[in-house]
């Protein structure tokens, strides 16, 4: 039911040499985990991150990390600063909540008039 959604937290460019073609033209990102509902977005502490080359179009995993890699890899990791978990409720959620205060209102009310017997 709910969605989820990737939002980049932070996207550079590297020169280190790619793995795979020898190239320095190479990116890292990081992303962080957004789940999006009908009562509630949510915001969760789950980070990932990728690192590709630009060049060979190719995902170089922490496999074939060379001790470079693995050396920017944590500069830029302890840079990302991800938003704190959080739940936001949407609209529809406190259209809810309203009304169902309303209607244990009523039923309250009707109640204690008389109008109502249990």
């Amino acid at each position: 039911m709910s969605k989820e959604k990737l939002v980049v937290l932070k996207e550079a460019n590297i020169t280190n040499n790619c793995p795979e073609c020898f190239n320095q033209d190479m990116k890292i990102t990081f992303k962080q985990k957004h789940k999006y509902g009908k009562l509630y977005d949510r915001t969760t502490n789950e980070v990932t991150h990728t690192i590709k080359c630009n060049t060979c179009e190719s995902i170089i995993y922490p496999v074939n990390w060379t001790e470079d890699i693995e050396r920017i890899f944590n500069y830029y990791k302890k840079m990302v600063e991800p938003e704190k978990a959080s739940i936001r409720f949407t609209s529809l959620f406190y259209i809810l909540v309203v009304s169902l205060l309303v209607v244990i209102g009523v039923g309250i009310y009707l109640w204690q008039s008389g109008v109502i017997l249990f």
